[in-house]
């Protein structure tokens, strides 16, 4: 998934992925995002050879840098999926016993500062940003938009199913695809409405958390039952380590747990992202950065210093002291501090991409970013073969160390075949298959990715 979070205490006994994103639950689990997660960038016609009718503007040129931003919000729920694919014990509350030392340790508290439930947002702002996109594209070509978005919706949905049954339940997918009939349905609100109701919808859930968590401790919570969680997460390791049939029946099992993190923690935080998306995309915010260089700055000084606090706050509750009413106040404050966290990742990668050392940064990123779908649903089965009975059955094999290091590993060959794919063809294979399903027509497959 893309939001990344151990379970809490009230969210049932089975071990549930961490939610994209961010990371995606895409950290995808901070998800796919990519992200929006895990969705692939808008599509817009080539301008070359065309010439925009009387009166209209011409469609916008590709931005590189959101390229560039939507492939490090990849990386990012990758570096977070791989830990659930890799370990029944992550997000179980419980340490894995073959890997319980020091270096064991700091890697899981890198990830959870820096990674965990912070990536997904970047998906969703990208999300909302490219609805703008794809609303302005219809209204220039007198295209209806809605039939269109909401096959693209279904679509999302049926790949979201059969990748969280078949390969990581922490899909990222079917929440985009519910939560863009939302954002459908409120696309006509004024940018200042959108960002009022994200603001509101985040403190709310915060709110929320930090209600519960004094309903936990005035009841004298006892907190996670380690030897419980410990015994779950060793019965999905062998169930993981079995066939295909055991693989998709722990996978099923784990499926309540994530639904209900989904609802009550990644849900409301994707959505406020998708609204505030929705503001920046209404006023071209990405489009010309050289305008927003002071707001990139104040939001890297404010997003680092707060989101980082908040995220220490944040690992300390989920590693030291799991389950009881200290994680969930800091889930709640991670709801709160993890967007301004995105937010200073989100600006520390766009002034890169603009700025003198633009080229290698676009050139690492933006083509994993132009195919983020096909990228997403690639890691997910390139992990399952290499940790689960599907393949290789590594899982609870390999040092969380040694997972990250294969998280890098492959990010950079997807960074490669991406680039050389894009040469050759217009859209990554599933972003293909999606917008001939969106379009209901045959879009062209060979030369290189429209401008």
């Amino acid at each position: 998934m893309n939001g990344d979070t151990t379970r809490p205490p009230w969210a049932g006994s089975a071990q549930a992925p961490g939610l994209p994103g961010a990371a995606g639950i895409p950290g995808t689990p901070d998800a796919v995002g990519a992200a929006g997660a895990a969705v692939p960038a808008p599509e817009r016609a080539p301008t070359r050879g065309r010439t925009p009718a009387p009166g209209q503007a011409p469609p916008p040129a590709r931005l590189a840098a959101v390229d560039a931003l939507r492939g490090f919000a990849l990386f990012g729920i990758l570096m977070v999926n791989i830990t659930y694919l890799a370990s029944a014990y992550h997000g179980s509350g419980v340490e894995d016993p073959g890997f319980d030392g020091p270096l064991d340790g700091a890697v899981r508290a890198v990830l959870a500062v820096f990674f965990e439930a912070k990536f997904f947002l970047l998906f969703s702002f990208l999300f909302g940003y490219s609805f703008t996109l794809q609303l302005e594209s219809a209204e220039r070509r007198g295209a209806r938009f809605a039939p269109r978005f909401l096959r693209r919706l279904a679509g999302l949905f049926a790949l979201g199913v059969l990748h969280a049954v078949l390969l990581f339940p922490g899909d990222i997918l079917t929440t985009y695809a519910v939560l863009g009939l939302v954002l459908l349905a409120v696309h006509r609100v004024r940018p200042r409405t959108a960002v009022r109701a994200a603001v509101a919808l985040l403190a709310l859930t915060a709110a929320a958390y930090a209600l519960l968590a004094l309903a936990s401790w005035s009841a004298g919570g006892a907190g996670l039952d380690s030897g419980a969680a410990a015994a779950d997460a060793a019965r999905a390791t062998e169930q993981l380590r079995g066939g295909a049939a055991s693989v998709i029946r722990a996978h099923l099992e784990e499926l309540p747990d994530v639904v209900f993190l989904l609802v009550f923690f990644q849900a409301p935080a994707a959505l406020a992202a998708f609204l505030l998306g929705l503001a920046a995309g209404r006023h071209r915010a990405l489009g010309d950065l050289s305008r927003h260089r002071h707001t990139l700055r104040y939001l890297q000084a404010v997003g680092f210093t707060v989101g980082l606090c908040g995220g220490v706050v944040y690992a300390h509750a989920s590693l030291a002291h799991p389950g009881g009413a200290y994680q969930v106040f800091a889930l709640g404050l991670d709801v709160v501090t993890a967007p301004l966290l995105a937010a200073a990742y989100a600006a520390t990668v766009l002034r890169l991409a603009t700025g003198r050392r633009a080229r290698p940064v676009i050139a690492a990123l933006a083509p994993a970013g132009r195919m983020t779908l096909t990228n997403y649903l690639t890691q997910s089965a390139v992990c399952a073969l290499l940790f689960t009975g599907y393949g290789a059955a590594l899982v609870g094999r390999v040092s969380p160390l040694g997972v990250a290091l294969v998280a890098v590993a492959l990010f950079a060959a997807q960074a490669a075949a991406s680039r050389w794919w894009l040469g050759r063809h217009r859209y990554g294979p599933v972003e293909w298959l999606l917008r001939a399903w969106t379009t209901l027509s045959r879009p062209r497959w060979r030369g290189g990715a429209p401008s």
